[in-house]
């Protein structure tokens, strides 16, 4: 997708892909690298086989670069940072892995990393960050800190919270979109993003779970209002910074 007029920021190479696709990342305009600004993170298309978490990621682009473009921008009052598809490869491919065959929502480097896996799709990798798409996250979250991560999927709906702090705004997007609040998918996932995220670095995480094969014209509108809410909140959602410290320095030397 490409957007008409362009409001916010963007680095069209963000990272390669393991299969040599650019992956794009935008900013909210006036953003300041390394700032301290600690943005909202939303990530879209971990698994390249549910696009209705693309879409998501898109269409939340859309709104806030709209609303940039129009000035009617007022009540986006956080920071943030939104990468539409983070494994182009699989995206591409329609299947849940990167090109190399490596589940990214099992490579993050935390403690709880694993190299077991139940079947080929959730192979976790040989070892931890073994991929340049997990690594290019990692990094932007030791840089940047951010106040909350947020990424979509699709599979049952659900909003999946990882970390009490980010129970409000759970419940923004239950209330919008009818889903219920869990703190799991149902099962155990090492190496994922939530897991990395709370438990190893002290960042509360949200994993959008929209009801796969969707109608995508539905994606946005179930989770629109949420999501403005959402963006409109500056506040810090309190992330421990002595917690982050520790995981920056795992990361270094994944």
């Amino acid at each position: 997708m490409e957007l008409n007029t362009l409001s916010v920021g963007k680095i069209s190479n963000f990272s390669p892909s393991r299969g040599g696709l650019a992956i794009s990342c935008y900013f909210s305009p006036g953003y300041r690298w390394g700032g301290g600004h600690r943005p909202i993170l939303f990530i879209g298309g971990i698994h390249g086989d549910e696009p209705e978490g693309v879409e998501l990621a898109l269409q939340t682009l859309v709104w806030l670069n709209s609303s940039y473009a129009s000035g009617n921008n007022s009540t986006i009052v956080v920071p943030w940072l939104l990468i539409p598809c983070i494994n182009p490869d699989g995206y591409k491919a329609n299947q849940r892995t990167n090109s190399n065959g490596v589940d990214l929502n099992r490579n993050f480097p935390s403690l709880d990393w694993s190299p077991n896996y139940q079947a080929p799709r959730y192979f976790p990798g040989h070892h931890p960050a073994s991929e340049p798409e997990t690594r290019a996250l990692v990094r932007l979250i030791m840089q940047e800190r951010p106040r909350l991560i947020l990424h979509s999927h699709s599979w049952n709906p659900a909003i999946v919270v990882t970390g009490e702090l980010a129970l409000i705004d759970a419940q923004r997007l239950s209330t919008s979109s009818g889903y219920q609040i869990q703190n799991d998918i149902g099962y155990p996932t090492p190496g994922s993003l939530g897991q990395f995220g709370w438990n190893d670095c002290g960042i509360p995480v949200i994993c959008i779970e929209e009801q796969e094969k969707s109608d995508l014209s539905v994606v946005w509108p179930n989770f629109a209002e949420g999501l403005r809410q959402i963006f409109g909140d500056d506040s810090p959602r309190k992330v421990k910074p002595e917690e982050i410290i520790l995981a920056t320095n795992r990361g270094a030397n994944s």
